[in-house]
């Protein structure tokens, strides 16, 4: 199956990307490289771009992608939370900009082989973002505890029935472990009420979600990385990046707020006291939202925000 994904908020990320044509430039979800072609579009010969992709496929179709632009780009198959290291071991300090687009790809969500899908019936519980990890979805679905699983539905997938589900979940598994999709759609569509199914999306979107993010950690890797990677940027450089859902998208406003102003002190202090320097700027007030051209030719950027943060001239 062909790698695709429609990059969402293209122009508007470009845009405040403000790429310099000999700048460095890190896409860290590299996925189909779109965003990463028009990165490259904008550099000279001295410009360069790293793409980072834990997805194997992904690297494999980027590097089809930015063939053109030859040594000017480097292919990294690794996680976005292995960004210094990655960029110490090619011999770089710092950067002048850093692109997430922390989306699933449709190829992901459209091979029912990957898993990750809730509307292929005969789809296995996989949910690999990284196929070199031995653990998947169903690993967790058939070993959680029933209090880790009420825990995970209801902190990643912010679902209100998520103890009944966790419920459902173990019982069934007590009697025959569950492998598929249609497996744990029939377990979620028996926890939920028939009112709330009728008037709703899809009873398993919620569960679904929250599987894929405890078994990749994505909230676990981007709110440790957030950090280091505004430190990675050279003063004036910016770092871009597109949420899905109020869990990512809550995960970098507080941070890019918590780097702009760092100042711990009481709010009734004449002065600042706790020596804590600010590392730049959030640019984007309110994130940058898809307009309606967009949302009406891919429905699936109807809930990315992008989120801009630059780093100070004084910093360094």
């Amino acid at each position: 199956m062909e790698f695709q994904h429609t990059s969402v908020l293209l122009e508007e990320t470009i845009e405040y990307l403000n790429v310099r044509p000999e700048g460095v430039y890190v896409d860290g979800t590299l996925g189909g490289g779109g965003h990463a072609f028009a990165v490259c579009s904008r550099l000279s010969e001295k410009g360069r771009l790293i793409g980072i992709d834990q997805d194997e496929a992904a690297i494999a179709a980027a590097g089809e992608r930015l063939r053109p632009f030859g040594a000017a780009v480097t292919a990294v198959h690794s996680n976005y939370g292995q960004m210094r290291d990655i960029l110490h071991g090619l011999g770089m300090e710092q950067v002048d900009g850093i692109l997430l687009d922390l989306g699933v790809s449709s190829y992901q969500l459209d091979d029912p082989g990957r898993g990750f899908t809730y509307r292929e019936e005969a789809a296995p519980l996989d949910m690999r973002m990284d196929q070199r990890q031995s653990r998947t979805a169903a690993e967790i679905v058939n070993t959680y505890s029933e209090r880790e699983l009420f825990r995970m539905i209801r902190d990643y997938g912010e679902d209100r029935f998520a103890k009944n589900i966790a419920r459902h979940i173990v019982q069934a598994r007590s009697k025959q472990a569950i492998e598929t999709a249609g497996e744990l759609n029939e377990i979620i569509r028996a926890a939920i009420p028939a009112r709330v199914r009728a008037a709703g999306g899809h009873p398993s979107k919620r569960t679904f979600q929250a599987l894929r993010i405890e078994l990749n950690r994505e909230l676990e890797v981007l709110a440790a990385s957030l950090d280091e990677m505004i430190e990675l940027l050279r003063p004036g450089g910016r770092i871009c990046i597109i949420t899905f859902h109020s869990l990512e998208d809550r995960i970098v406003k507080s941070t890019f707020k918590k780097n702009e102003d760092p100042c711990t002190c009481p709010s009734d202090f004449p002065v600042c006291v706790c020596g804590a320097v600010s590392r730049g700027r959030v640019v984007t007030r309110r994130p940058i939202l898809p307009g309606e051209a967009e949302r009406e030719r891919n429905p699936r950027s109807k809930s990315a925000k992008l989120r801009v943060f630059e780093r100070s001239c004084g910093e360094g």
